[in-house]
């Protein structure tokens, strides 16, 4: 059997990457940076740190394609994710913490959803199948507003809210 060499060395992720990547979204004007592990947006398997910061709104979306279920695990913060029926009513709202009674999730292709962080300093690992491809108009939630308007922002508060109470 041929072995097979690779120039690349093993990352570890440790505590200053989190907090490089926590300071890259910290600066960032959508509140969010992704640290990739995969080469390119063509690559079959996409690994990613994602840094998400409070008041980062993410589109509710959905991915179609039967290949493209995503796993969230969080390494540090808290991470509220949502999950809605496809007229936009909050079917589930569950909290994400690394020592939590739930530390991630698998989300099935087709559901929608939406992330925000809850902490400062929050930082899942994402994996997903690739390659990547922009969302489409059939997986962008209808009833969301478009990010980075106004009704976005007060949206995203809404949504928020949700875990306040507990």
């Amino acid at each position: 059997m041929a072995t097979l060499k690779t120039s690349r060395k093993p990352l570890l992720i440790d505590l200053p990457l989190l907090d490089a990547v926590s300071a890259e979204a910290r600066g960032n004007t959508r509140r969010r940076k992704n640290r990739n592990f995969h080469d390119d947006d063509a690559a079959l398997a996409h690994r990613l740190l994602n840094a998400i910061e409070p008041g980062s709104y993410l589109l509710p979306h959905r991915h179609l394609d039967a290949n493209k279920d995503e796993t969230m695990i969080v390494l540090r913060g808290c991470l509220g994710v949502i999950f809605f029926d496809d007229v936009g009513e909050v079917e589930q709202t569950v909290e994400l913490t690394p020592q939590g009674f739930v530390c991630g999730v698998d989300i099935p292709h087709g559901v929608y959803h939406t992330i925000l962080a809850l902490a400062p300093g929050t930082v899942i690992i994402e994996a997903k199948a690739g390659p990547y491809l922009p969302l489409t108009d059939a997986e962008r939630a209808p009833w969301a507003p478009a990010e980075g308007t106004s009704a976005a922002a007060a949206y995203a508060r809404t949504l928020s809210a949700r875990f306040a109470r507990r």
